[in-house]
This record gives C-alpha cells, sequence and structure tokens, in this order.
C-alpha cells in the first residue's frame, strides 16, 4: 500500500497513546459485564435490555470496523483517529449520565463508532511510527496491553461499580480520553493511503444484515420467534448478509474480498475465531450476572473470580507463542480451543444455586489456558494467510468477525437461557444459565474442529502465490 507520510513521531509515543486507546476500546468489550445486575437495579430493563447495553458496543464496533480503517487511508489516520477518540470519549460520558436504559444502550451504541473508527488506526499509527527493527516488540507490547484489558475487564468493572456506582465505568474513559487527544495531535503524525477507495454499498450490506439478525434473535423470546417482527428481522438481514457475500465476490473493491477465504488457513482461522466469541463471550455475559444474582459475591468479588479465565492468557500466552515458533500455529489454536470448550464444559458441571468456588477453579483455569493458546497464535496465522498488501484487509476482517460472534454469543446464549430458565429466582436462573453454558461449550469445540482446516506446519498458512498479473491465485492451499 502506498503511503504518505508527514514527519515522523517518536515511536515511544506513538506506542503509549495507542495502547493507552486499544486498552480503553478493549475494555469496554467486557468491563460492563461485571455492573449488569447493578445497571438493572438502577434503570430497570429485562434480558433483551441487558443485552443491548452489550450488544449496541460489540455490534455497531464489529459492523464499521473496516469502514474506520478505510476512512482513516483516505482522510487522514491521524485525524480520523482524532475523531473516534473524540466520539468515544464524548458517547463515555453521555452513557454515564444516561436516565434510563433505552438512553444507555443509545450511548453504548456511539461508544461503538467512535471505537470502531479509533481502533483499526492504532496499529497502523504504531506500525508507521515504529521502525522495522522493533515492530515486533512493540506489536509485542500493544497486545499485551489490550490482553490485559480483556483480562481485568470484570474486575475493573466489578470495583468501579462496588465502591463508586455503576457510572464510573463510563466515566473512567474520560479523563483518559481528554489527555490522549492533545498528545494524539501533536506527537502522532499524519498519513494517507491516496489510493483507498471506500465501500458504501458494502458498508450497508453488512450493517443492515447484523443488525436484523442480531436484533431478530434478541427479541425472539419476548416477541416469539414466529412473530412477523422477528421472522422480518432474521430474513431480511440473512438476505442482506448473503448480498453483502455475493458483494464481496463481484465488486471490483470490495470492503472485504471475498477471495481470501478460499484460503484454507485464512478461513480457518476466521470463522474459528468467530466461533470462539459467540461461545466465550455468550458464557461469560450469564456467568458473571450468575455469580453475583445467585452466588451472592459483590461485583467486585466476581471479577476477581472470574481472573482465572480471563487473566491466564497473561501468564500463558508467553508459553503458548514459543510452542507455536516451535510446532506451527494450527495444533497450538486446536489444543486451545479444545481446552477452552472443556473448561466451560466443566464449569456448566458445577453450576447450581450453592456451588463452591473451589468447584469452579477447574473449569476457569482450563478454559483460561485454552484462551491464552488460542490468542498468542492467532494474529500470526491471520497476518500469513494473506499477501502483505491485503495484511490491513485481513486484520480488519479478523477483529470484525470476532466482533460479530461476540454480539451473536450474547445474543444466542441469553436465547437459550430465557427458553429454559429467568431472574425469577436462584434456581430458575441456573436451569437457563446451564444450558446455555453447555451451548457454548459445543460452539468453542466446534471451532476447534474448524480450525482444524488451517494447513499444519510452521509455514503451512502462507498466503497464495501471486499470478502474473500481480493478484493472488484463487486456489486453497494444500495441507502440509
Amino acid at each position: 500500500m502506498n503511503q504518505r507520510t508527514t514527519g515522523r513521531p517518536g515511536a515511544v509515543w506513538a506506542l503509549v497513546i495507542t495502547s493507552v486507546a486499544g486498552f480503553m476500546a478493549a475494555l469496554d468489550n467486557l468491563v460492563v459485564t461485571t455492573a449488569l445486575p447493578s445497571i438493572r437495579k438502577s434503570l430497570g430493563g429485562e434480558l433483551a435490555e441487558l443485552e443491548w447495553t452489550v450488544n449496541a458496543y460489540t455490534l455497531t464496533f464489529a459492523m464499521l470496523l473496516m469502514l474506520g480503517a478505510a476512512l482513516g487511508d483516505r482522510f487522514g489516520r491521524r485525524r480520523l483517529f482524532l475523531a473516534g477518540l473524540t466520539v468515544f470519549t464524548g458517547a463515555s460520558a453521555a452513557a454515564a449520565l444516561s436516565p434510563g436504559i433505552n438512553e444507555l444502550i443509545a450511548f453504548r451504541a456511539v461508544q461503538g463508532v467512535g471505537a470502531a473508527i479509533m481502533m483499526p488506526l492504532t496499529l497502523t499509527l504504531l506500525t508507521a511510527a515504529v521502525p522495522p527493527a522493533r515492530r515486533g516488540t512493540a506489536l509485542g507490547i500493544f497486545s499485551a496491553v489490550t490482553g490485559l484489558a480483556v483480562a481485568s475487564g470484570p474486575l475493573i468493572g466489578g470495583s468501579l461499580t462496588e465502591h463508586l456506582s455503576w457510572q464510573w465505568i463510563f466515566w473512567l474513559n474520560v479523563p483518559i480520553g481528554l489527555a490522549l487527544l492533545p498528545l494524539a495531535r501533536l506527537r502522532l503524525a499524519e498519513s494517507h493511503a491516496p489510493d483507498s477507495r471506500l465501500d458504501i454499498p458494502g458498508t450497508l450490506l453488512v450493517s443492515g444484515g447484523l443488525f436484523g439478525i442480531v436484533y431478530g434473535l434478541v427479541n425472539a423470546n419476548s416477541d416469539g420467534w414466529t412473530s412477523p417482527t422477528v421472522l422480518t428481522a432474521l430474513v431480511a438481514g440473512a438476505a442482506l448478509v448473503g448480498g453483502f457475500i455475493h458483494h464481496g465476490f463481484h465488486a471490483k473493491n470490495p470492503m472485504l474480498p471475498m477471495r481470501l477465504f478460499r484460503s484454507r488457513a485464512f478461513f480457518g482461522i476466521n470463522m474459528a475465531g468467530l466461533l470462539m466469541f459467540l461461545g466465550m463471550f455468550g458464557s461469560i455475559f450469564l456467568l458473571s450476572q450468575y455469580l453475583q444474582g445467585v452466588l451472592g459475591y459483590s461485583p467486585t468479588e466476581a471479577g476477581l473470580r472470574m481472573l482465572p479465565w480471563t487473566g491466564m492468557p497473561m501468564l500463558v500466552a508467553p508459553v503458548a507463542g514459543m510452542l507455536s515458533d516451535r510446532f506451527g500455529g494450527r495444533p497450538v489454536v486446536v489444543a486451545g480451543l479444545a481446552l477452552q470448550a472443556v473448561g466451560l464444559a466443566l464449569f456448566a458441571l458445577v453450576i447450581g444455586p450453592d456451588a463452591s468456588y473451589v468447584s469452579q477453579l477447574p473449569g476457569l483455569i482450563v478454559g483460561g489456558v485454552g484462551m491464552a493458546m488460542y490468542f498468542a497464535p492467532a494474529a500470526s496465522l491471520v497476518m500469513s494467510s494473506v499477501r502483505p498488501a491485503e495484511q490491513g484487509i485481513a486484520s480488519g476482517a479478523n477483529n470484525a468477525l470476532r466482533e460479530v460472534g461476540g454480539a451473536l454469543g450474547v445474543a444466542v446464549l441469553a436465547t437459550v437461557f430465557s427458553s429454559q430458565g429467568g431472574y425469577e429466582s436462584a434456581r430458575s436462573f441456573t436451569d437457563g444459565t446451564v444450558p446455555a453454558v453447555w451451548t457454548g461449550a459445543g460452539v468453542v469445540a466446534l471451532a476447534a474442529l474448524v480450525a482444524l482446516l488451517i494447513p499444519g506446519g510452521r509455514h503451512a498458512s502462507a498466503p497464495a502465490p501471486e499470478a502474473a498479473d500481480g493478484t493472488a491465485e484463487e486456489c486453497m492451499p494444500v495441507a502440509a
């Protein structure tokens, strides 16, 4: 990709600014989960509204992620990063001031818009600022910081909710965002990709399609699966997603070229990621409420008790990275997904109104180790599955599909939960949570099977060779 860069910012400043911005965006994926019981008590709302407090963010984030990267390429990456950061910070303050659940959902959606513009540009700005010889170290630090956000999300959300109020999970972003804005303006260099084009039809198709599917799933139990609203949303959503896929095959410059999925490596790691986030996010959504609403833990205690699961990647990821270098990414990813499925199954076996924390630990630890083994080689597998010129598209697609998986996970597992249980009593809640977590375990096990499609060996995930005209040959690589 041709770049026009003005000036060269200090690599350290670029690393600090982009890492903190990435931490905020990643934190808001999970920070709300441990605050859900308090939000429900303060603002009211049924299961569908609680789902939307999570999904309004993940869905707009997923839908607009690739568009955010394209806007930065077209109009200036620093300029759009500042715009996204401004929207994210303002929406965080508005969410904290929300007088009702519907207003909170609306401002969470706006938060997702800001994050979708800001997040994909963090890596582009960082890569441009850091010399190639130090780029691996810088990207490793950036990944560790965003991983820390995922790990600490439930704990930070729980601590702020318990010791201050749930509003502070949003107020926290405001001073950080206000401090980053002048730093980013002064310390980051502007860059463009002059030949970039916006794919407006593709954006409209995928945005409308995903919204229709998630809207139908979220409202299925309250309105009924056969209600005109739900059926219309699901059918229209599926049709629009089908249109997006067709567009990706036939348009001249689609936001997501579907030919990339003809590579077994690209297809395998992306579909595995979507399924893994579906099972993981849906389970966390329910388990964080189970720990508080059924077992009686405070928000801080619930966040601490989830750390063996969400925090394990910080300890295991370096070892998983070394295993990936030695044996290749596929066996590590497959083993990680299998362990995560086992961890969810172990947790499902002990869920009950009076389950002890000791009985929950095996599932939390095994699931956390599995999550770490997935995350460590996943980014490398994505990047090595395409040509260098397509790595930006590949990274955006991978992040978007994982966010879609998270949004679908909350919607699907909450649907399973509400069909079998509810909020009426501890027994009713566990009656719904057990089959939902078993569903999550099954979905993650399916992800492990899909990951077997990734070609084996340390170099087997290389992209298809370039044809004489400079485009990738549209053939499926053979397994090593």
